[in-house]
């Protein structure tokens, strides 16, 4: 007998047509944004509207942060030794880690971690007290709180203004706001505020959004970046140039308004 086929639940392709998540590709060109698409395909449900518009604007909010990233110093040192287009932005996505563009899943899971506890802890502000007690103690960090640049992150505050309007802004941006609470307590008054990765976090878990293919939205935002840095490298500058991180200026348009 045959072996039984393997499954998936992502994209039926037949001849001459294409259905992702049991919609026509066909039907949603030109008719939802790409934010949208991204949604659908990852969680496997059509958003509404306003999720679309919110999701959007996460992937916005991390487009770019720059020349002195290790991912787009990695990009721009390969794009220097002549590589292609695909392996330099390669090698900026695998500088995508733990510690660079990789909080929003540990942020995640440290936020449904304290609504788990919450039960039993007679509620989520003792729930944070333990979990960061619990992390102090271990000598772990929060992560998606505090910046080496921001010490008040523009785009975490436009993400959870946005949320708020669009009535998506739940349990777990609450959670997040008590756990920046805590822990400027537990400095002493010194704030560490949310950042942008603290902000998707709690967004993505207020939207259902696993853990595990947090980063995912962080890898997807920062790709068109990298690509804009690969372009510029290979065009503005000569190749096999040691990259300092900090020796360039910016000599971009000046600030401008959106028409």
């Amino acid at each position: 007998m045959p072996e039984e086929k393997w499954k998936t639940g992502i994209t039926e392709i037949k001849p001459n047509r294409i259905v992702l998540r049991g919609y026509p590709i066909a039907d949603l060109m030109g008719r939802i944004s790409f934010a949208q698409a991204i949604y659908l395909a990852l969680k496997g449900e059509f958003p509404s509207a306003e999720v679309g518009r919110l999701v959007d604007a996460i992937f916005v909010s991390s487009i770019d942060h720059g020349a002195s990233p290790p991912s787009v110093l990695a990009a721009r040192t390969v794009a220097s030794t002549g590589a292609e287009l695909n392996a330099a932005v390669a090698a900026g996505v695998l500088a995508i880690n733990r510690f660079h563009g990789g909080a929003i899943e540990d942020g995640q899971r440290l936020f449904l971690e304290i609504a788990k506890r919450a039960p039993e802890a007679a509620g989520e502000p003792a729930a944070i007290k333990a979990v960061l007690d619990e992390m102090k103690a271990k000598g772990k960090r929060a992560s998606g709180f505090g910046h080496r640049i921001h010490t008040r992150d523009p785009r975490t505050a436009k993400l959870f203004a946005l949320a708020e309007e669009l009535h998506l802004s739940g349990r777990f941006v609450r959670i997040a706001r008590g756990v920046e609470a805590a822990l400027a307590e537990q400095a002493g008054g010194k704030t560490l505020p949310i950042n942008v990765d603290g902000a998707i976090a709690a967004l993505l878990c207020d939207l259902g959004i696993p853990p595990e293919i947090g980063n995912a939205f962080f890898i997807i935002s920062r790709v068109p970046g990298l690509v804009a840095h690969v372009h510029e490298e290979k065009t503005r500058m000569k190749p096999m140039r040691k990259i300092d991180p900090e020796d360039f200026e910016y000599d971009g348009p000046p600030e401008r308004k959106l028409p």
